[in-house]
């Protein structure tokens, strides 16, 4: 069962837009001995614009370098159709999961999504990370159904980026089996219970993220937020911000993020 930190992967790009294959190397390096898992290719690797020669070599390159930690593969598309032929693109690659947002659409009913994950579930056979937010997909997924998608044999995790610690300790304390784990740094203190932390912070300090995991006392949140505000974490464009420090340590050779970001 996953629990600690995992970090979702910046996605290095060269000035060309090519995914830069050393970089993701050193990128795992830095990180490797603090975290349980790579997720590549979610939001904070600009998984939403990453075409699909550039998410195809981002999850390679991931598996490549990963040794031993589980590669769990972001995939943010809007039609389930669309999220199953890359699914499976992604157990061909080698990931160890998927990581699945809800459709897109303000418009998704609670049955639409149950429909989702089962189908997806059903047509790819590939363990599934359910990945609960509203910013990208424009809708959430409520905690009865939440409920009801840890009973599909193969979900592995549960990415609860809903930003209410109230709802992500509830869900933590359901004991379903399913690991919970907090997708904003501002609230893993206050988010009681939970298994993990999934979060960009991850890349630059992945220890001070177990850190509070061990010890989430109101001091070391202040520490982490105090971490948060010096890299730009919280900053809508936080992977533009996260990128550059991680030039500037020499990890990434360019901070440039996708076009249509800049």
């Amino acid at each position: 069962m996953y629990s600690g930190t995992i970090v979702p992967l910046m996605t290095p790009l060269n000035e060309d837009e090519t995914v830069d294959e050393r970089s993701t190397a050193r990128l795992i390096d830095h990180v490797r001995s603090e975290v349980a898992g790579l997720m590549p290719a979610l939001t904070s690797g600009e998984g939403w614009k990453l075409d699909e020669g550039q998410w195809t070599d981002i999850v390679t390159y991931t598996v490549r370098h990963s040794g031993d930690l589980p590669v769990l593969a972001g995939i943010q598309l809007p039609e389930t159709a669309q999220i199953i032929e890359r699914a499976r693109r992604a157990m061909d690659i080698g990931v160890d999961a998927v990581v699945v947002t809800t459709p897109f659409g303000a418009g998704v009913t609670q049955d639409d999504i149950v429909e989702h994950y089962r189908a997806i579930r059903a047509a790819t056979g590939a363990p599934i990370f359910l990945y609960n937010e509203e910013a990208l997909s424009g809708n959430k997924i409520e905690y009865d159904t939440l409920l009801t998608l840890c009973e599909i044999p193969g979900i592995v995790g549960i990415k609860e980026s809903s930003g209410d610690a109230a709802f992500t300790r509830k869900m933590a304390e359901a004991a379903t089996g399913i690991p919970v784990f907090e997708g904003w740094e501002n609230l893993i203190s206050a988010a009681s219970g939970i298994n993990g932390f999934i979060g960009p912070l991850a890349n630059l300090e992945p220890g001070l993220c177990n850190a509070i995991l061990v010890d989430p006392t109101p001091e070391r949140q202040a520490e982490v937020d105090a971490v948060c505000e010096k890299y730009g974490v919280f900053k809508d464009d936080w992977y533009r911000w996260v990128k550059k420090e991680l030039h500037t340590r020499g990890i990434i050779s360019s901070p440039a993020v996708h076009k249509d970001l800049r």
